[in-house]
């Protein structure tokens, strides 16, 4: 799976002030993506506050994001529940037109068992049309997927990689010791990709790259080379802005920025919130040091 090595982009999706999509902006951010180094985009995920669109909104901006990207860059859908029947239905009827893989997070709010997890994503990968995408990230889902669940999915044929969020570094080098060859291992931590993949993580799927594509998929290039001096210092020119984004919420906190470039609106959809100011002026005094 080439295609979801190296830097991948959580898209956020913008909004205008009475919550309907800003697909105009949604355009121009895959268009900055696009021309400035990332190697695929990642739709509908959380970043893109996937669960408070409607399916007639998703559907809307799967759309508009194929039309904005015209075949230039992989694309990875988000398609994740705590419902796996729902979800097997779902996969059933998509279309998979342009689409190269789907990233499916762990099951949320119920906290199923090892058992239980494993079951689901089972279900989701003998349903899906697409390679999945296991994403595992308990900070939000309350449950965490042990490395002994994703080694074992990981050898079914229809599952092609793992993003990781635990943050947990002795789960990520057990998953990649024993992990089949073909098996990716993908960063769900800006802060942390640097040192996943000098121990052998493949990439990342990012937010901060929403705002600074070309300086951070530049910085993973160098990574994926093995030339982790020079990617140091690009690291740590993001660092403070990979923290920023999500000190009071994500992602209010990269659509701070993203206003500040003139890509889109701060607005995010209830129950989230923009930032306070304090932490957003923080970002902007960061991005304009950055800039």
């Amino acid at each position: 799976m080439k295609a979801i090595k190296g830097t991948g982009v959580a898209l956020v999706t913008p909004f205008n002030e009475d919550f309907s999509v800003d697909h105009e902006s949604l355009s121009k951010l895959v268009d900055f993506q696009c021309e400035n180094g990332t190697d695929y985009l990642v739709i509908l995920g959380t970043t893109g506050e996937s669960p408070v669109v409607s399916k007639k909104e998703k559907q809307e901006i799967i759309e508009t994001v194929k039309k904005a990207n015209r075949g230039r860059l992989p694309l990875v859908l988000g398609m994740g529940s705590n419902h796996t029947l729902d979800l097997i239905n779902e996969l059933k009827n998509l279309d998979t037109e342009g689409l190269t893989a789907i990233l499916s997070v762990s099951p949320y709010y119920n906290k199923p068992n090892q058992e239980g997890i494993y079951r689901h994503y089972m279900a989701v990968a003998d349903a899906s049309p697409l390679p999945v995408i296991l994403y595992n990230v308990p900070g939000r889902t309350g449950a965490n997927m042990t490395a002994e669940t994703t080694l074992k999915l990981s050898k079914h044929p229809n599952i092609c990689a793992v993003k990781e969020a635990s943050g947990n570094l002795s789960q990520c080098m057990e998953i990649i010791q024993h992990k089949p060859e073909d098996f990716v291992v993908i960063s769900g931590d800006d802060a942390y990709t640097l040192p996943f993949i000098s121990i052998g993580m493949e990439g990342v799927i990012s937010v901060i790259c929403n705002a600074y594509p070309r300086k951070f998929s530049d910085m993973i290039d160098r990574c994926m080379q093995g030339d982790f001096e020079s990617a140091k210092s690009l690291h740590y020119d993001l660092l403070d802005q990979m923290n920023l984004i999500f000190a009071d919420g994500s992602p209010s906190g990269i659509k701070i920025i993203l206003n500040e470039l003139g890509i889109c609106k701060t607005f995010v959809k209830p129950p989230l919130f923009e930032v306070n100011e304090k932490v957003k002026n923080l970002l902007i005094e960061a991005n304009k040091k950055l800039n």
